[in-house]
């Protein structure tokens, strides 16, 4: 997808904040920009990493999550408040480089899968018939005649074999019951539940994965359920895990992407113990993983020379410049998102393709109430949220969620009674129900 494409298509979800659009659109172009350069100056291409600024509640998230949907390329979003320095109890910073590889995992495994697809269906299929048709008097174990010389049965069972493949072709046997054995997936030895495991070492991991015993369990279920155990049973063994493997970390290693949210928590005050030497640790510890090293994964060692890392944080305590230097030099691209004012959220509360006026009324749809949104309505919600963000705690959009739920408290609880009928909101009914919280800031404050 260009640049434009990308914004555009995040328009439909989140309103305003062009600049930070632009500048993710441009830094996914980038990757597909250096995939096809020369290999002579690939390797020195580095990402240009992006730092967001900008109170709770203006879209930082919203963006990475729709980014994730848009690229299809490894993409996961995390807390930079969940990792500890190393040496301390906690997660490490370089497991978020293990979930990346999962995630590259899951994407190459679903692509193979539809590689496989026709093959697999085709396994399945015969093994649903062998379900459906056991071995008779005269075969043995496999289906195969005991007497080689009994042409009439084997003709006779492979015309049955055939109408029972055509009955299931034709979706006939769909509720008929079989027994298939299941193998039960080992969830790990109880004694390593406690430690995590990012601390174990990947080889020690998959050396107990071998030794545990592999239990399987005899189960009786419909054709149509047995068909998708089969299924996922085949696309296991016909998927070559080596090779999965390897794509997965090239896949990882060029066109990951790594959103860290709350990063303004990792800045360490003026304190020199606690919380806060564990803070300037992480620091540390993030620092190669953004500059570039390698990591070791269950699956193989990792690069993160080229993996773009995209940090966000409001940094209402703290400024961007109170990271180490070291840190800030990692992320040049500095993109400032805008406090959203009365006319964003009146477009918030109705542009998006899942807007929450169009949640709600497809919601109430489903209680045969029809919902209708007056525009003086929507402008006096935008109205209510704007205030209560400028006399509270500024929220952003999602005080919007708050201000609905109220609004609609009362209707959601009455609707299965009404069965049927419309409800037009407009500005009366607005202020009929908030104008008395609203008012009131000890209960705006808990309720709004």
């Amino acid at each position: 997808m260009t640049p434009r494409q990308i914004v555009e298509e995040l328009d439909r979800f989140i309103i305003g904040q062009k600049n930070a659009k632009r500048s993710v659109a441009i830094a996914v172009r980038n990757r597909w920009r250096r995939q096809n350069v020369g290999p002579e100056i690939r390797d020195e291409i580095a990402p240009k990493n992006i730092m967001m600024i900008g109170p709770t509640g203006v879209g930082k998230t919203e963006i990475a999550r729709r980014l994730a949907a848009l690229t299809g390329a490894p993409f996961i979003k995390v807390e930079a408040t969940k990792y500890t320095e190393v040496g301390y109890y906690g997660r490490d910073v370089e497991s978020m480089i293990r979930e990346l590889v999962e995630n590259a995992i899951g994407l190459v495994r679903a692509k193979e899968r539809e590689s496989v697809k026709s093959a697999a269906m085709e396994r399945v299929s015969e093994k649903l018939v062998d379900l459906l048709l056991p071995p008779g008097p005269g075969f043995g174990p496999e289906g195969n005649p005991e007497d080689e010389t009994s042409d009439e049965m084997i003709v006779r069972r492979g015309r049955n074999r055939d109408r029972i493949r055509q009955m299931l072709l034709n979706g006939d046997m769909e509720n008929r019951k079989v027994t298939i054995s299941i193998e039960q997936k080992n969830t790990g030895m109880p004694m390593m539940m406690g430690i995590g495991v990012d601390s174990m070492d990947s080889n020690i991991q998959d050396m107990l994965e071998k030794f545990m015993p592999r239990k399987t369990q005899r189960r009786e279920m419909t054709v149509a359920d047995a068909r998708e155990h089969l299924y996922e049973e085949e696309c296991e063994n016909l998927i070559n895990k080596d090779k999965v493997n390897e794509e997965a970390i090239k896949l990882a290693e060029n066109l990951g992407m790594i959103f860290i949210d709350e990063m303004d928590k990792i800045v360490a005050s003026d304190k020199t113990s606690g919380a806060d030497v564990s803070r300037q640790g992480v620091q540390r510890d993030l620092l190669p993983v953004v500059e570039g090293t390698t990591v070791q994964t269950r699956y193989g060692y990792v690069a993160t020379d080229h993996i773009l890392f995209i940090a966000a944080g409001a940094f209402h305590k703290a400024k961007p410049s109170d990271l180490m230097p070291e840190l800030q030099g990692r992320f040049p691209i500095r993109v400032e998102l805008q406090d959203l004012t009365r006319d964003d959220f009146i477009r918030i509360l109705t542009e998006p393709t899942g807007s929450l006026t169009k949640q709600y009324a497809a919601l109430m749809l489903t209680e045969g109430v029809e919902l209708v949104f007056e525009p003086d309505a929507i402008e006096k919600l935008a109205d209510y949220a704007f205030e209560v963000n400028q006399s509270q705690q500024n929220i952003g959009a999602r005080r919007l969620s708050t201000i609905m739920e109220r609004l609609l408290e009362e209707l959601s609880f009455e609707a299965p009674e009404m069965k049927m009928g419309c409800v037009v909101i407009n500005a009366a009914y607005v202020t009929d129900r908030l104008e008395s919280i609203s008012q009131n800031e000890d209960l705006s404050q808990f309720i709004l």
